[in-house]
Formats: structure tokens, sequence, C-alpha cells
């Protein structure tokens, strides 16, 4: 078993960990880390849609939000409820077991860690964030989630009453309110109730500037995070099945300048991917000394 936590580590590792620069990896999850949508791997089948019939279940829960001038994500909370009734409760607990059913891309489960350590053996600190529209309850069901591969997962999620059943959207996550989570990241203030995201940092009191984030995503459903990512100086990566090599989205949002960079969704090591994010590494880890020598003589200079 892989281990995450800090817990493990000796006290000076920490204490280094600590003083180490922060370059923020940030995901979405459907298609970005896994094949398919979550929802579409044992959840949807679960309540009467066979194989074929997954396109129509989307189908209907577009058509929903359209006909209430509804979003796109709460509309298809609210169905995974209703087709649920008389077949089973919707619990966090049967969530997470979806999520464990999910499938990922080839090296996913160990690529975590692996960057991680690849970071530290740089001098940098890698954390690891979600930012999806998927559910939470599901991403927080995944092998590597249980194990702390995660800093912090914002998603989609539900409320659940006293006995354990979801009966209202907690948080529903869509492409364009996706954005705030970078600047949470950015700030440090991770709550997602903490109205302090909104207060003025100055840039070199930043814990995590844009320049020190990798924004990984398939789709336009990412872009906004993309762009910003991109516009102040960080990584942005479209990634693409490599079974099936479409790499339209991918070209359309280089193009447009959304992304810096592609690569298959191979998270192997060695892989494409794998070395575009080690290069970004190597990069951050030498601009940070630059940067704290600017620092230290704009400080002095300004005395």
């Amino acid at each position: 078993m892989i281990t995450y936590k800090s817990d493990s580590k000796d006290s000076s590792l920490v204490s280094r960990e600590d003083s180490m620069p922060v370059l923020a990896m940030c995901y979405d999850f459907d298609k970005t880390l896994t094949p398919d949508d979550m929802q579409a791997q044992g959840f949807i089948q679960s309540v009467g849609y066979d194989e074929e019939q997954i396109k129509q279940f989307w189908q209907e829960s577009n058509q929903l939000a359209k006909k209430n001038d509804m979003d796109n994500n709460l509309a298809y909370m609210y169905k995974m409820i209703q087709e649920a009734v008389g077949r089973f409760y919707v619990t966090k607990e049967k969530l997470m077991e979806y999520g464990n059913q999910v499938e990922l891309y080839d090296g996913v489960r160990t690529w975590f860690e692996r960057i991680r350590e690849y970071g530290l053996e740089h001098g940098v600190r890698i954390e690891h964030y979600i930012i999806s529209s998927g559910l939470k309850e599901m991403i927080e069901g995944t092998e590597m989630a249980k194990e702390g591969a995660f800093t912090k997962i914002y998603a989609s999620a539900f409320m659940f009453d006293d006995k354990g059943v979801a009966v209202w959207p907690a948080q529903a996550i869509n492409y364009t309110n996706k954005t705030q989570f970078l600047f949470r990241i950015q700030k440090g203030i991770l709550d997602i109730n903490d109205t302090g995201v909104n207060d003025y940092v100055k840039p070199e009191d930043q814990r995590v500037p844009f320049r020190n984030m990798i924004y990984i995503g398939d789709s336009d459903t990412d872009i906004p995070c993309m762009s910003l990512v991109n516009a102040n100086g960080g990584h942005s990566i479209g990634v693409y099945d490599p079974i099936k090599k479409d790499k339209d989205k991918v070209y359309k949002m280089m193009r447009h300048h959304r992304i810096r960079y592609y690569a298959p969704a191979d998270y192997t090591n060695g892989s494409q991917l794998d070395t575009l994010v080690k290069q970004i590494i190597r990069k951050t880890a030498a601009y940070e000394v630059l940067e704290g020598e600017y620092i230290h003589c704009k400080h002095e200079a300004e005395e």
C-alpha cells in the first residue's frame, strides 16, 4: 500500500518540506484520470439503464436542466436520487463503493506518490488537488483518495440526513465556478466557506502563485481553469484518451491558447505526460531559487 500522509514522515523531513516552494497540481477527474464519466461506471447501470442507454440518462438529465432553467450538475444529481427510488438508498457509503469501481488510466494509482517523491528530490513540495464536476463521494471512494493522495477534493457533493441518505446538493461545481478553487489554492484558503479568499494578498505572500500551478484536464469544461492558469504563467496540460487517440479537443484548445501542452492520459513512469510534468518540476525548482534572490534584493533595497 502506498502511504501519502505526512504523519508517517520524521520531523526533519516535514520541516524540510515546509520550507520548500509548493507546486499545486490540479486535476479534472472524468476523462482526465478515468476514461469515462464516473456515474457511468456502475451507478447509472444500477438504476435500470443498460450500456446502450447511458447516453439516454445524460440526455434526460440535460432536458431536465433545460426545462427548469437548472444547472446541469444539479440536474444530474437530482436524477440520480430519483432514479434510485425503490431500488436502493443513495448513501455516502454506496457512492464510495461505486467510486472504488471506477476504471483509471494506466499509472494513475501510483502517479501521485511518484510525482510527490520526485518533487521532494528536486526541492519542490507537490500538492495534488481535484477540481471536478463529478461527485466528491465517488472520488473519495477511489484507492488514491482513501490513501490520502489529495490535499483537497473540490467536487459536487450531496448533503446527507441523519440516516446517511442523500437528500440535497451540498455543492455543485460547474465549469465556470471551478476557477474559485484555484484562487483558494493560490492564497492557501482551502475551506469553501472562508470568505478570506476575497482578501488581497501581495504576490510575494501568495502560498501558491499561479506560476506554480499545473492544471490537467481534457475538454471545454476545463477551459476557464486552463485559461486562468495559462494567462498567469502556470502550466495547463490537455490530455486525451491514449487508446482512442482523438486529439480534436486538445488541438482546439491549443489553437485557442487554452493550454501550453498536450499528451496522452498515460500516467505511467516514463510516459510523455510523466516526462513533461517532471520537466515543469525542475523548471519550478530553478525559478523559485531566482525568485527568492529577487525578493531578497528587493527587500534589502527598500530598507
